[in-house]
């Protein structure tokens, strides 16, 4: 497994050498655009909407909008000068117990190693956050972008979560459709209940869970290069119209 970051944990005047490692891996399928009739593949240009030339990266500048066809301008320097500078350290500014923080705050994860020799401090900041149930909030800046982050005690080593910013939650208050509550019968209330119960599980296996329509995509593919036909259609989801009889179906099913 390949470091995608290398530094330092750090808290007070300890510094652990450690490096970070993806812990989720994309298997998206990206598709290619192209022209129906000829197969050609379809490029996008860089076009000045004034001269109507083609532009090089190298003379393109950024811009912000302030109102109607009003821009600000800024350069490359400016915002260079703005970039959080490169750090190698993880900073952990506070701990927090491990079930404080909502997980609508989680985006991207990262495994967090020790480098070579390194182990013992590595391995007493687990066994600690392990044994104290917290989880350390820290900062810290990969690919130019400063990041607040959660680390905690994983499996056999540290799990480190990005967090978005507060800023950046939508209220779900915001959502249509939540005022309106409606009063909901006590028949309905017991068998969503025995529904759940049925479902419920001792534990979870996500192994049996898969993207299909990345795996149906592969094997699409695969059979297209093989010259076959591949056809399909997805069954359409009815909405249920007798909530008691719907939960009774399915608790008889």
């Amino acid at each position: 497994m390949k470091a995608v970051w290398k530094g330092y944990l750090g808290f007070g005047l300890v510094n652990i050498p450690v490096a970070l490692y993806s812990a989720v891996e994309d298997d998206q399928i990206n598709f290619h655009l192209f022209h129906e009739k000829d197969n050609g593949r379809i490029k996008y240009n860089r076009v000045c909407s004034e001269c109507g030339k083609e532009i090089s990266w190298g003379d393109i500048i950024k811009g912000i909008e302030m109102g109607k066809d009003a821009y600000y301008m800024i350069s490359k320097e400016e915002i260079n000068e703005l970039k959080p500078k490169a750090d190698d350290l993880i900073e952990i500014q506070e701990f927090i117990d491990i079930d404080k923080i909502s997980q609508i705050y989680f985006t991207r994860h990262y495994y967090i190693g020790p480098t070579e020799n390194t182990e013992r401090p590595y391995f007493l900041f687990k066994e600690t956050l392990a044994n104290s149930n917290k989880a350390a909030i820290a900062t810290f800046v990969l690919r130019e972008k400063e990041y607040t982050c959660m680390v905690v005690n994983f499996k056999e080593g540290l799990l480190l979560s990005i967090l978005n910013y507060s800023n950046q939650i939508r209220d779900i208050k915001n959502v249509p459709n939540l005022e309106d509550k409606p009063d909901l019968k006590e028949k309905e209330l017991t068998l969503a209940r025995e529904l759940i119960d049925k479902l419920t599980s001792d534990s979870i296996n996500l192994e049996k869970y898969e993207d299909t329509f990345t795996e149906s995509l592969k094997e699409l593919i695969l059979k297209k290069a093989e010259g076959k036909l591949v056809s399909g259609k997805a069954k359409k989801i009815a909405g249920t119209e007798n909530l008691i009889e719907a939960l009774e179906a399915s608790i008889n099913k």
